[in-house]
């Protein structure tokens, strides 16, 4: 019982987190200046992906491998 309360409590602590996690500015909150200043430019992510793409199927196989002798 005490296991399902504590499992509760958390999981409400973590909604109530998300939600003020993605709180908007104020009406009065233009966000071109003051004190947090202005949107920085986005980030590039085709960026050297393929490179990342290829590692990932390295790993995957390097995984699949072991896990193959693993069972024998």
């Amino acid at each position: 019982m005490k296991n399902r309360i504590s499992q509760l409590l958390l999981l409400s602590a973590l909604f109530c987190a998300d939600v003020s996690l993605f709180a908007q500015g104020g009406p009065g909150d233009t966000g071109d200046g003051g004190l947090e200043g202005g949107d920085p430019a986005p980030a590039p992510i085709n960026t050297n992906l393929f490179i990342l793409i290829i590692a990932a199927v390295v790993f995957a196989g390097y995984k699949m491998r072991n896990y193959k002798l693993s069972l024998k």
